[in-house]
């Protein structure tokens, strides 16, 4: 798939203008879309598709997992635990192809970039009505997705 330069400047203009919240919600939707198409194409016996599609979701997860703050929240430990499950079946998948699993991680990966495009939005309310009582509150909250 190619990208005209007007589509590339857009996405470059979109991801150094957002937000830390923003940014993780984009790579969510993108690690559906790798295995969308990868289990397509395994379904349909490209190999080599599946093979491009598989290797960027590994790309994605490995980000995730590296930039994942263990401190920064008690769920850190089982998140971590969840990309190396997912990173694990990746890999199984990649070895030997099998669209049901791979479509079966793309469950979980839907349901937890739905959680995090719930969590960002929750965020940004409550950054655009601030508490009255603490001013500061939503500075806090947006600090805590990114």
């Amino acid at each position: 798939m190619t990208s005209s330069p007007a589509q590339l400047r857009y996405l470059a203009d979109a991801v150094s203008t957002a937000s830390p919240g923003a940014l993780l919600v984009m790579l969510y939707d993108r690690l559906v879309l790798d295995l969308r198409r990868a289990a397509d194409a395994q379904e349909a016996v490209d190999r080599t598709i599946a093979t491009e599609q598989i290797r960027h979701a590994q790309q994605i997860i490995a980000e995730l997992r590296s930039s994942l703050r263990m401190d920064g929240w008690e769920g850190a430990d089982n998140l971590a635990s969840l990309y190396g499950f997912i990173l694990a079946e990746l890999i199984a998948v990649n070895l030997e192809p099998d669209h049901r699993r791979l479509r079966a991680v793309e469950q979980i990966v839907t349901g937890l970039r739905d959680s995090w495009h719930q969590a960002t939005a929750t965020v940004l309310d409550a950054a655009r009505a601030p508490s009255d009582s603490d001013p500061n509150s939503a500075v806090r909250q947006v600090a805590w997705v990114g």
